[in-house]
Order: C-alpha cells, then sequence, then structure tokens
C-alpha cells in the first residue's frame, strides 16, 4: 500500500550483519539454544545450536565467539572456535580465524587460507542416494530365479584353454 513489494518475505535470505540474537563477548550460555532469523555469537555457549526454520537461519559466530555443542543451522559463518560437529545444510564459510574441532557436514562451503578443521569435512548432497538393498523388493520372476547356462561352470575346456596347453 505505501509502496512495499508485495515479496513474500519469508522466502528473503538472511544477511549477515543484522542479527535478531546477539550474544555479545562477556555472555556465557550452558544450555541447548533453538532460533529462528540471524543468531550472532560473540560470547560462550556450552550446548547445542539448532535452527527452527529448515532454510532460512543465519549463524555466525565472531572471532570471540565459543561453541562447546553441535551446530545445525542452514547457514554459518565461522571466524571463533567450535567443538562439535556442524551441520551446514545450505552453505558454511569459515573465516581465517575458524577452529572446527569436530566434522564439518556441509551443501557449499567456503573456507579461506589459515580456517582449521580438525575432523571429516563431509559433502552432503539434496538428492536421496537409493542403495541396493533399499530398493522395494518385487515379485520374483521366473527369469530372475532361474540360473542361466553360461553361470554354471562346465567341465570342457575353452578355446583359450585348448590353445595354451
Amino acid at each position: 500500500m505505501f509502496g512495499k513489494s508485495k515479496k513474500d518475505k519469508s522466502r528473503v535470505r538472511p544477511k549477515a550483519g543484522a542479527a535478531d540474537t546477539l550474544i555479545t563477548r562477556d555472555t556465557k550460555i550452558t544450555g541447548d539454544i533453538q532460533f529462528k532469523g540471524v543468531l550472532y555469537i560473540d560470547g560462550y555457549v556450552k550446548g547445542n545450536i539448532q535452527s527452527e526454520e529448515p532454510e532460512m537461519s543465519l549463524l555466525t559466530i565472531g572471532k570471540h565467539g565459543v561453541i562447546e555443542g553441535q551446530v545445525d543451522v542452514p547457514h554459518v559463518i565461522i571466524l571463533g572456535r567450535v567443538k562439535g560437529d556442524v551441520y551446514a545444510t545450505e552453505h558454511v564459510e569459515l573465516e581465517s580465524s575458524a577452529h572446527i574441532d569436530g566434522d564439518v557436514y556441509y551443501k557449499l562451503i567456503e573456507m579461506a587460507m589459515g580456517a582449521e578443521v580438525n575432523g571429516k569435512m563431509v559433502h552432503r548432497d539434496d538428492k536421496p542416494k537409493l542403495l541396493n538393498h533399499h530398493r522395494e523388493a518385487g515379485p520374483k520372476t521366473e527369469s530372475s530365479s532361474k540360473v542361466n547356462k553360461s553361470d554354471k561352470p562346465t567341465d570342457t575346456p575353452t578355446e583359450a584353454q585348448k590353445t595354451a596347453s
């Protein structure tokens, strides 16, 4: 009505710099944190951090920020330390001062020279991979249950064996 666009604001990608929640340098928290929107941590958190929004949340761990626990957030920017696994379902950015003691699971990663990861770095793909033993077992057909004659061992020598002797 007053010049505002009619775009769906839930589809807007989070931007660094404008935090909905701020945990400052002198703050210490013990316990799990669940949040929506943008969370900036420059203090100490002993507990797991999880986003309630599957695609839109952003966590920034500042240079003085320390997390002891698992991080499960779609978009993660790390300048500080994490002692635990990091699950970034969309994007993780590791700045040069980042230090992670744990595994990093990511869809897209940016890593600056000097960033440290003491653990595995595992790329996660959106597409579920179907393994052979996960396929639905359908009714066996007659052709799949019969043994092919060419698969049976024979006592007669092959042409290659005849010429070798």
